[in-house]
């Protein structure tokens, strides 16, 4: 068999220089980088959309396919799950969607969060609040308070969520353990009405009232109970409350 020396066509052939080979390097990285963020960014896109079209049959696998992409668990429920609930809230102020479609949409995002949750949980400090959310003693429904849960979870904060039904010990008792200082009340029936101000007074007693900002939603809710108990904000839907807790955090 015929062998033909290696070394002739070596020498005949120009190496790159370190700088050169550098450029290559940096080059081909860019690259790269700017084709991991499209997949990102078109990963969080997909669970957005998701969302927005009330899929939710599918959230859970275009979140985990958005995991499986790299995107961090977060900005997946900040940027997909969050803004995605924006446009719902959107299109429910623009009456395009109505309480039925935001209740829906509700369900998904619960479904898009069980899986994020285990994984967001370990990054407290990356999280905004906590915020005490609960129904007042009293009153048992839960659709609305689960809803800005949901929604405020998705948004980046921590929810201390203590349910319906809720007598104001438990709560003061979970503002002195979590040091939390938002509060979101719940009250979908009038005869409950009284309650909110039992809540506030033991708040007061406790002396946490200076400390803490409280907002009241429900459909019995108006400003004029705000102005009657010395309440701070009213939120008119689960959209509001996510407002109200933003602007709160943020100061």
């Amino acid at each position: 068999m015929a062998t033909f020396p290696l070394y002739p066509y070596f020498t005949n052939t120009k190496l790159p220089s370190p700088f050169n080979l550098s450029f290559i390097i940096i080059t081909i990285a860019n690259i790269l980088s700017v084709k991991m963020e499209v997949v990102l960014v078109d990963a969080i896109e997909k669970v957005r959309k998701t969302l927005v079209d009330l899929d939710i049959e599918n959230i859970q696998a275009a979140v985990r396919e958005a995991l499986d992409a790299g995107t961090p668990p977060l900005e997946i429920a900040l940027k997909g799950l969050g803004d995605g609930m924006k446009e719902i809230g959107d299109l429910f102020q623009a009456e395009e969607y109505y309480l039925a479609d935001l209740v829906l949409a509700g369900e998904a995002m619960k479904e898009g969060m069980s899986v994020l949750e285990p994984l967001i949980s370990g990054d407290a400090a990356a999280r905004k609040g906590p915020v005490v959310v609960f129904t007042v003693k009293g009153d048992i429904h839960d659709i609305g308070k689960n809803l800005v849960v949901t929604m405020l979870s998705a948004a980046g904060f921590k929810v201390i969520d203590l349910g319906v039904d809720v007598p104001e010990s438990k709560v003061v008792a979970s503002l002195q353990e979590s040091g939390a200082t938002l509060v979101g009340i719940s009250v979908l029936i009038t005869p409950m009405i009284g309650s909110i101000g039992e809540v506030v007074d033991s708040i007061r007693e406790a002396g946490l009232r200076d400390k803490v900002k409280i907002a009241i939603g429900g459909a019995c809710t108006t400003q004029e109970l705000v102005d009657r108990f010395g309440l701070d904000a009213l939120g008119r839907d689960a959209i509001d409350a996510v407002r109200i807790f933003e602007e709160w955090s943020a100061s």
